[in-house]
């Protein structure tokens, strides 16, 4: 068993750093999972008998890395979920993306889901879609950029960066031409910002991205 990079733990939260390539949940393909391998160190650290309950509040694709917050009581996960659902919860993305894009700015779209994708709806349909964006440095015509996420759609960043020419490096499924190493995206939750669901304590949880980030954009 691989043990999760913990961030963050105490009796209602436990915060880990989600390795690019691992799934956040387990599928149809039978592939451990972030929240396997949470319930068996909460297991073990905890001395915990019988079955660990940990309530998965939100998921990042499985390409992606960085922070992923579980509950580890149901209360917990309820307060989580609304602050989830009333975007009270703040999210800060790290993508390297193709192109130079702008210093710094903001796009608002509305999204479509189709299957395992989504797109930029041409009408009034989908879902809105927003986030403000600065960029941090440009280099080699790769844009590192840090994103503030306003709504959580579904491939959100990827989509809403590729609709305009700078597609998220790797991410071939949305039109990039560069790979990134095992398979990855350049798209790391940089960091999360919470509510402590029982003693309301504002809490921030940062991640640094993994290794196979490339040095010149740390």
């Amino acid at each position: 068993m691989t043990e999760p990079d913990v961030l963050y733990v105490d009796n209602h939260l436990l915060v880990v750093n989600k390795p690019s390539g691992t799934l956040v949940q387990g599928d149809r393909t039978g592939d451990r999972s972030l929240l396997e391998e949470s319930k068996a160190y909460v297991k073990v650290a905890f001395n915990k008998p019988g079955n660990v309950f940990l309530g998965l509040v939100h998921r990042l694709d499985r390409p992606t890395s960085g922070v992923v917050v579980f509950a580890r009581t149901s209360k917990a996960a309820s307060r989580l979920s609304d602050q989830f659902r009333r975007r009270d919860i703040k999210k800060t993305y790290w993508a390297l993306v193709e192109g130079e894009v702008p210093e710094h700015g903001r796009l608002e779209d509305r999204l479509v889901r189709n299957g395992p994708t989504s797109k930029v709806s041409d009408g009034s349909d989908g879902q809105e879609a927003a986030l403000g964006f600065r960029r941090l440095k440009y280099q080699g015509d790769v844009s590192w950029i840090e994103v503030d996420l306003e709504t959580g759609r579904h491939h959100q960043v990827r989509v809403q960066f590729s609709h305009r020419g700078h597609p998220v490096i790797g991410d071939f499924r949305y039109g990039s031409r560069i790979k990134f190493p095992n398979k990855a995206l350049a798209l790391h939750a940089r960091s999360l910002a919470l509510i402590h669901p029982t003693t309301k304590e504002e809490m921030r949880f940062e991640a640094e991205p993994e290794g196979i980030w490339p040095q010149e954009f740390r």
